[in-house]
């Protein structure tokens, strides 16, 4: 009916323009994303990790801090992977491809205008109102998140670096302590043995003395195998087969305005992970709003230009119809009935689930966080406290006793094990001084990722 209504030249230029375009859409009905919709290019992500390393006060681990973030290859594939997922967003967003097909007849039906020799058609499906939209909503969503976890992985390798940093200073600093304390044990054992042959001392002395330099031995070697497996797991996060690596000693600033109420709302606001957490929420939205969308009917528009040849036969020549040859333009439209009733519920519960999963997951780590900040909050004034002991009591009390244990042995008052036990009071004191020293830093290295800011940014927004 619409090729009798139309004339020849008008439809062959409305099939012109509809094959030109490809592709064609009712206003209104299945939109593109918008040019305008939200990219990750216009909101850039924060970046904790770098505030804390440019907050790191040694030079090297700074350097070194920067070597692993920029050459790790955790990062590198969770880069790539945030890539891909950013690059599915205009993907879900487009309609579908239309298709476009020919039909030719080797045997032409005969029909009373003339014989049919061939059929060109297009077909384009349009998802309903808002669906390609929330597609895109929600890609462009989860892609967010995965920059965002992105920024929690440098905040977890920036720890682990600053730990194995302390870890190797620690490593250090008792391998130097352990070989002073061979050297002064050998001394010992010296003195031990001259006395045992001037007839003043026991051969005891002596071989307690040998014992304990045999155990500093094994004490050294063990420093040195945990050096080693340190540095190796070091070079593996900097993505480097082997090197040596400068490290510094522990700093750790004061912790006399720490507290964890005002740090809880402070690391809500700053971790990675609650911002990753948002955005999955939103993406879980999308897809719930979604969901209850595809309640509604999808529809396949269509165009078809039939060409018809003008009769040949005998009666047709003497008497053609008025329409003799004229082609055949026309419209098709099809619905997708969502009658599936159960499917379709079943999709909304599905949605349902996941996003419940994920509230449910936030409040796992909020609490989490409450965790960390009320453990390092209260260890870390304890341990300061411990070290100021060491520091300032003990290893003092301890260096004042082998004094005067040196003294009263090189007068004949001690035997040498009365002098060995001062010493080793002074190594162990030396030592746990060392750990504690080392434990501190790490504690705050840990606050510092439990809040994703550096201690000098939340110690001063805490502070009365």
């Amino acid at each position: 009916m619409i090729a009798q209504l139309v004339s020849r030249p008008l439809r062959r230029r409305a099939l012109g323009l509809a094959l030109a375009t490809a592709s064609f859409t009712v206003p209104g009905l299945a939109q593109p994303a918008s040019p305008e919709s939200p990219s990750l290019s216009s909101a850039p992500a924060p970046s904790p990790a770098r505030a804390l390393l440019a907050s790191l006060p040694s030079e090297g681990l700074r350097a070194l801090g920067s070597d692993v973030l920029a050459r790790n290859p955790q990062i590198a594939r969770a880069r790539h992977q945030a890539a891909a997922a950013a690059a599915r967003a205009p993907q879900v967003a487009a309609l579908p491809d239309p298709v476009a097909a020919l039909s030719l007849f080797l045997l032409p039906p005969e029909t009373r205008t003339g014989p049919q020799r061939l059929t060109l058609s297009l077909q384009q499906k349009l998802p309903w109102f808002g669906k390609l939209r929330l597609r895109e909503r929600a890609a462009l969503a989860q892609a967010a998140a995965l920059e965002h976890d992105i920024e929690a992985l440098r905040l977890d390798l920036l720890t682990k670096v600053r730990r194995l940093n302390h870890e190797l200073a620690f490593l250090a600093a008792s391998e130097r302590i352990v070989e002073g304390e061979r050297i002064t044990l050998a001394r010992y054992e010296q003195a031990a043995q001259a006395r045992y042959a001037a007839g003043t001392g026991l051969q005891q002395e002596s071989v307690r003395i040998q014992a304990q330099i045999t155990q500093i031995d094994t004490r050294l070697l063990e420093i040195r195998e945990q050096h080693g497996a340190r540095l190796a797991h070091l070079n593996a996060l900097r993505d480097r087969p082997a090197g040596t690596l400068v490290t510094t000693p522990p700093e750790s600033p004061s912790t006399s305005h720490l507290t964890a109420t005002g740090l809880a709302s402070l690391a809500r606001l700053k971790r990675p992970e609650m911002t990753a957490l948002a955005a999955r929420l939103a993406a879980a939205d999308a897809h719930l709003e979604l969901a209850t969308k595809n309640r509604q009917p999808d529809l396949d528009l269509g165009l078809s230009y039939r060409v018809v040849e003008k009769r040949r036969d005998r009666p047709g020549r003497l008497m053609p119809p008025p329409d003799n040859g004229d082609d055949v333009l026309a419209l098709s439209g099809a619905v997708a009935l969502p009658v599936w009733r159960h499917k379709l519920t079943a999709e909304v519960a599905e949605s349902q689930s996941r996003r419940s999963a994920l509230e449910a997951e936030r409040r796992a780590l909020e609490a989490e966080i409450d965790r960390a900040l009320g453990d390092w909050t209260t260890r870390l004034p304890l341990l300061e406290q411990h070290l100021e002991l060491l520091d300032g009591v003990l290893l003092k009390q301890a260096r004042e006793a082998l004094r005067s244990a040196e003294s009263a042995y090189s007068l004949g008052h001690l035997n040498a094990i009365d002098l060995l036990d001062a010493e080793v009071v002074l190594f162990e004191v030396r030592i746990a001084a060392e750990r504690t020293r080392t434990d501190l830093a790490n504690g705050w290295a840990e606050l510092e990722r439990a809040v994703a800011a550096p201690a000098s940014d939340f110690l001063r927004e805490v502070s009365p």
